[in-house]
């Protein structure tokens, strides 16, 4: 299976890493000056689950075409930021040929309505992943904490080759993924939590245990979270109990330093995923005819800082 990756940031970079690590043909997509450093320096890995530096392939947008041409890709991993999802799609359209597969693993659902009408519903498969990582200072990639798995499946349910194929490959990397037959499922159980948590920590501007350590903290964020799931009910996903209740422990947990990822954005005033995840939910919600105050607050919040970012930028 010959693989194009969008980027070597963090989660692309670590998950595309560990493929190449492993022997798995694999090429990244980057801008010239990343190429420049990776042809100069390779790829570092820095994790919990082992460093690694490697030599690793990788093109640019001009180039690319004549790649793909050459050599096609089978899979295009996009691992890109939502509010960078229109200039991916453009970056990877030359790789994604008839028999090209494009396995999005972007937080949210909103994505797929775009990547369905540039690409076609059945080269786009589901999937999600769960890992907590960033680019350093000198280009490496730093993984914070043990999770780092990846889950995927085909959209209609049942398996394939191409998600065997796939799988295969990621226990040869030694990756934890999982290839399910219900990925809608496993995207709504994640994306429920993700809105919950982004849109409580962001909106009180603290961590889940700083939240919850104020009076009434923790009956805000299972308010918050009964609302996600509200809406998961509606769209025909509802969130099995048990799941739930892992949810609710983590969103709830005293003394928690976890924070959503959106907010660390928020605090170092980069541009963030509000409109992907927190705005999203709020929406399905209205067109489900549900009341959610606490999502409308936080998606008001974020809109306000997403402003004030504008309005600030250096022209």
């Amino acid at each position: 299976m010959r693989i194009l990756v969008l980027g070597a940031g963090g989660t692309g970079g670590y998950f595309g890493g560990r493929l190449a690590q492993a022997g798995a043909d694999v090429t990244f997509l980057v801008r010239p000056a990343r190429a420049q450093s990776l042809a100069r320096e390779g790829l570092r890995i820095r994790s919990p689950l082992g460093d690694a530096d490697l030599a690793v392939a990788c093109t640019t947008a001009d180039h690319l075409p004549a790649l793909a041409a050459a050599n096609p890709f089978d899979l295009v991993l996009l691992a890109c930021k939502a509010y960078d999802l229109d200039s991916a799609i453009a970056a990877v359209a030359p790789a994604v040929g008839p028999a090209t597969t494009v396995l999005p693993i972007l937080n949210g659902l909103l994505h797929y309505e775009a990547l369905d009408a540039r690409f076609g519903r059945d080269r786009v498969l589901g999937g999600l992943c769960f890992i907590s990582a960033s680019k350093g200072a000198d280009g490496g990639i730093v993984h914070h904490a043990r999770p780092a798995s990846i889950t995927f499946g085909e959209r209609d349910g049942g398996g394939s080759g191409r998600v065997a194929a796939f799988a295969a490959l990621c226990a040869q990397a030694g990756i934890d993924c999982r290839a399910v037959d219900d990925i809608a499922r496993e995207q709504w159980i994640k994306f429920s939590f993700l809105a919950a948590l982004a849109a409580g920590t962001c909106l009180m501007r603290g961590s889940v245990g700083e939240v919850v350590a104020a009076e009434g903290g923790a009956g805000f964020m299972r308010a918050l979270h009964g609302e996600c799931l509200a809406v998961a009910a509606a769209a025909g996903q509802p969130i099995p109990e048990p799941a739930q209740a892992t949810a609710l422990a983590q969103l709830t947990a005293t003394g928690s330093a976890i924070k959503a990822s959106m907010l660390r954005d928020l605090e170092a005033g980069q541009a963030v995923e509000a409109a992907h995840i927190v705005g999203d939910m709020l929406h399905r919600a209205r067109t489900a005819g549900l009341e959610a105050p606490l999502l409308q607050a936080a998606w008001v919040h974020l809109q306000v800082y997403q402003a004030g970012r504008a309005a600030n930028r250096p022209s």
